[in-house]
């Protein structure tokens, strides 16, 4: 486990603005609770809270990754319209410490859906 610092710095914070996510034109997620993790230089990235994510559309899968900041991941494939886009949505079930507030929440790759901030 590495802490982050200033060689690494990663921030969390509230996300004023209402995001949302979708996939093949369906609402995969939509939220006014979202996190946005800056890590480095990294694009930030949005942690969407799992209450507010259609997990009807989502599957796990058994791939899995680890971060030597934030821990082991977990990942979903998104099934909308017949269409399959695997492992397009990580997890980090029991983050460490130092990032634990992005338990709970799901985050998508940007280049396989359409991640959206709109006013709140």
């Amino acid at each position: 486990m590495k802490i982050p610092g200033p060689d690494h710095p990663i921030t969390i914070a509230p996300n004023p603005k209402r995001v949302r996510v979708t996939a093949g034109g369906k609402v995969v997620a939509d939220t006014t609770g979202a996190l946005t993790l800056r890590e480095a230089s990294y694009p930030p990235v949005q942690y969407i809270p799992r209450a507010d994510v259609d997990m009807a559309l989502l599957s796990a899968t058994d791939r899995r990754t680890h971060c030597p900041y934030k821990g082991d991941a977990g990942y979903f494939t998104i099934k909308t319209h017949g269409k399959m886009l695997d492992n397009a949505i990580w997890t980090y079930e029991a983050p460490y410490d130092a990032v634990k507030e992005i338990a709970g929440h799901l985050a998508f790759y940007p280049d396989r859906v359409t991640i959206e901030e709109l006013p709140a």
